[in-house]
């Protein structure tokens, strides 16, 4: 059975990861051994520190996270063996037992290793600070003053192992059931059977034919398994529910706030400054709408080229890379050659295969190892974007884990979107300092403003619906397809206003967005990182060669402080709530240059 059919190969077919730098295959006896060194390990955290952390000295300290990292390390490693190989493909046997072995030691690691947090953030305030305030615990002080902040949501100890081993059989094994479903859909499509990813990718096809089957199928196909998807819905959203109730979270997004080191006043900034700004999307699809000549635009023309060249571009594997490698050298030799070792040491994985997950990310693994970046490339231009898109992501794991080790490799989602996102900026910038041809550069001006609309406005409108949904769910109980239905409907008309024409049909599109299962809360995270790029980025322009090294830097630095603390040494202040102004008033800027371009090129459509 194909993934697509193959219109052309791209070159990126063999580009596969390799993953020895963990274990050779799941029969590899190493891999056996270190899940019993891993439960040594454990154990013996636990006889030492289980009931000794109001005795504990700052050195002491120092030693028992020292201890957790060689934990954790272990651990990251097993687990990100068994979560590569399972997102390649997701209905191999061998790869989901993989899984599910390691989801329930991470289990059981957690309930051995979760006394340690209780029992810290149970000390007396004034104990803990002259614990932090002792030179001896620098190195880890800001990881145990951030753990303090859940001290009002903890539950007792016995609480807390029966939630994280329900876990196992409670939401993650939902999460996982939603990746195997969505990723085994099959569509038939001219007579071939394609996947979920090659559907979503015709959805940009220059011929609206095209773009409108692909939207046909996929709307048939998440209507055939409403039932499943509503189900996975409102068990998750109900389990979240139920756990933030009871650790005592103001809202259905507080948790993830904290997670994110991002205040609610600072959140509750950014989603009204780019809600208040709806308009603009409304004024580009006005303008598109008559680029196109269409007399209506429906939701699946959105993302529609121009068309005002004659060919498609269609870039190769070698293209891509090329393109995206000279971009980044453009702006630091540094940055370059580390995105070179993602190529050189097969740590990408590329190609679209049939039962892949769909999507890309980039996973940071641990330190001791190093980050990959996962793709679904076809060869078009949004796929050189989203190969730049995450190896930015892996550059700043890459960066943060050599400098600051493995603490401080997972950082905030904020903060976590911003070098993926900047990576795309100099790409773009890069291609259209290099492009002559004005239709050529108002076609890919267009494309940009989209994307950063895909970016900005389209994830805070996803964060409308994910808060309707929550407190839908928590007040009226369990919901009815029709019911998520329609809260999706009204959150997307209000952001397009009335230059696109949203179909009730569209209504389902809900249903197949991973994040809303996997982590709910983190949409904002992509429209948090865009709008700080975009200030960023207007910094470089400005500074210039003196920008590079304090950006580098900021990368280093990963989550090894509070992300407001680390942006404000390279001039930026995320708790200013006009700050979000500032990002908005650039796409406003590449709005009225597109209009401008357009009405020069093209009078007798403006009449």
């Amino acid at each position: 059975m194909s993934a697509a059919p193959q219109e052309r190969p791209t070159g990126a077919e063999n580009v596969i990861w390799d993953l020895s730098v963990f274990y050779d295959s799941f029969d590899d006896p190493r891999l056996e051994a270190d899940i019993e060194r891993l439960d040594g390990l454990a154990e013996s955290f636990q006889s030492s520190w289980r009931g000794q952390v109001a005795q504990m000295t700052a050195s002491d300290f120092a030693k028992a996270y020292q201890q957790l990292e060689a934990i954790y390390d272990l651990r990251g490693r097993l687990g990100s063996f068994a979560f590569l190989n399972f997102s390649t493909d997701t209905a191999q046997p061998a790869y989901q037992a993989a899984v599910a072995r390691v989801e329930e030691l991470e289990s059981r690691l957690s309930q051995q290793l979760v006394f340690f947090d209780l029992e810290w953030n149970a000390l007396a305030d004034e104990h803990a600070k002259a614990i932090l305030d002792d030179p001896a615990i620098a190195d880890y002080r800001y990881y145990l003053e951030a753990e303090r902040r859940y001290r009002p949501h903890n539950l007792s100890e016995a609480e807390e192992q029966i939630s994280i081993e329900k876990s196992v059989t409670g939401s993650s094994a939902w999460t996982r059931f939603f990746t195997q479903l969505t990723s085994a859909f099959r569509f038939d499509w001219l007579g071939e059977q394609v996947n979920m990813t090659f559907v979503l990718n015709k959805l940009r096809d220059a011929d609206r034919d095209i773009r409108e089957m692909a939207w046909r199928k996929l709307t048939d196909k998440l209507r055939e398994k409403q039932m499943e998807l509503t189900f996975i819905f409102n068990t998750l959203v109900l389990d979240k529910a139920n756990s933030d109730r009871r650790r005592g979270y103001a809202s259905w997004v507080s948790a993830r706030n904290l997670s994110n080191k991002a205040s609610d006043e600072v959140v509750e900034a950014l989603v009204q400054t780019v809600t208040s700004n709806y308009d603009l999307v409304a004024r580009h699809y006005h303008l598109k709408r008559a680029l196109l000549g269409y007399a209506e635009l429906y939701d699946y023309d959105r993302y529609a080229p121009l068309n005002l060249k004659e060919s498609e571009t269609f870039y190769t594997w070698a293209e891509a890379r090329a393109i995206v490698l000279d971009a980044f050298g453009n702006f630091s030799r540094d940055m370059q050659e580390v995105a070179q070792r993602f190529f050189a040491g097969g740590w990408i994985h590329a190609p679209v295969l049939p039962n892949k997950r769909g999507g890309a990310f980039a996973a940071s693994t641990v330190a001791s190892a190093n980050p990959f970046v996962f793709l679904n490339y076809l060869g078009d231009a949004r796929d050189i974007t989203t190969l730049a898109h995450e190896l930015g992501h892996g550059i700043h794991m890459y960066l943060s884990g050599q400098e600051k080790g493995l603490f401080a490799l997972y950082t905030p989602l904020t903060t976590a979107e911003m070098a993926s996102t900047f990576a795309e900026m100099l790409v773009f910038q890069d291609l259209m300092a290099a492009e002559d041809d004005p239709e050529i550069k108002l076609s890919m001006l267009v494309e940009k403003i989209e994307d950063t609309f895909a970016t900005v406005f389209r994830q805070i409108s996803m964060n409308r619906f994910e808060d309707k949904m929550h407190n839908a769910r928590r007040d009226e109980g369990e919901l009815t397809a029709e019911r998520f239905n329609c809260l999706w409907l009204e959150t997307q008309r209000d952001m397009f206003g009335d230059s696109l024409t949203i179909t009730d049909e569209y209504g389902s599109w809900w249903s197949y967005v991973p994040h809303f299962l996997h982590t709910p809360g983190y949409v904002y995270a992509y429209s948090f990182g865009e709008l700080l790029v975009l200030a960023l980025y207007k910094i470089y322009q400005e500074a210039g060669a003196d920008f590079v090294p304090r950006y580098l830097e900021l990368l280093a630095a990963g989550d090894s402080d509070y992300p407001d603390r680390l942006l404000a040494q390279v001039g930026v202040d995320i708790n200013d709530p006009r700050f979000w102004q500032k990002g908005i008033d650039v796409i406003a800027e590449w709005i009225e240059g597109a209009q401008t371009l357009a009405r020069q090129l093209y009078p007798d459509k403006f009449a």
